[in-house]
């Protein structure tokens, strides 16, 4: 394999690696929350920019399954992330091919244990499952929403943002309200935010959940959705809590 003329893949991660920053990987550790008991305990970071990572991109169209397979399964958060935005930059040139497309969701499906961080899910959730469900069966939010993984239960709800794109709001909703008793905040700010992008669209839609929920609906929930509304209309669905 050839990532540019010259490059093999062995090469192509030395010089990835080499990007990495030891001041911005010790930010990035603590801004993702890689601390014991936290959501991000243990992930490693190299300290490699999302432009820098995103710029790479052109090199990485000869890679193998097999290696974008090995980066998704590193150690390393910043390899891991270049892994899931070569599936979507494949998935995405993969418009007219649903046999390819249909291999990348599976593949995405199979390897959830590795998307294991919120930037991780939200860079990829909406652009590969979400977009490849839109006038498909949707079983897989539920399963995925019952998992006892917070990572997938994240992809479920970030997945619905490509629906939210297309005026379709009731999986959306319906996940909104199974995680209202959720117990972590990330949860909380992905369902808020979802809940915000739909009112974007549709402020009655936002509205009506609002009133039928907004007395149980964690506070951060009820705070990310809210924020675009008026500020007297913030203040008495905040009321409410």
């Amino acid at each position: 394999m050839k990532t540019a003329p010259g490059m093999t893949f062995a090469s192509f991660r030395r010089h990835f690696r080499a990007l990495g920053s030891p001041d911005r990987a010790a930010g990035a550790a603590r801004f993702f929350k890689t601390g014991p008991g936290e959501y991000g305990e243990g992930d490693l970071f190299l300290g490699i920019t999302v432009p820098q990572v995103r710029a790479l991109l052109p090199q990485t169209d000869g890679l193998a399954e097999s290696e974008v397979l090995e980066l998704l399964h590193s150690n390393w958060h910043e390899e891991r992330l270049l892994a899931l935005l070569i599936l979507v930059r494949r998935f995405e040139k993969a418009r007219k091919d649903e046999a390819a497309r249909e291999k990348i969701v599976s593949l995405y499906l199979a390897n959830t244990a590795w998307i294991n961080n919120w930037d991780l899910v939200d860079t990829s959730a909406p652009l590969i499952l979400g977009i490849w469900l839109l006038k498909r069966d949707r079983t897989i939010l539920g399963t995925l929403a019952q998992s006892k993984s917070l990572w997938e239960q994240r992809i479920a709800v970030l997945a619905t943002l490509a629906f939210i794109r297309k005026g379709d709001f009731a999986d959306t909703l319906d996940l909104c309200v199974h995680f209202l008793s959720h117990p972590h905040d990330l949860m909380h700010k992905a369902c808020g935010w979802m809940l915000r992008e739909a009112g974007k669209r549709d402020i009655q839609v936002l509205r009506t959940f609002l009133d039928a929920h907004a007395s149980r609906m964690p506070r951060t929930m009820l705070r990310y959705a809210i924020e675009k509304l008026p500020e007297p209309e913030r203040r008495s669905y905040l009321a409410r809590r």
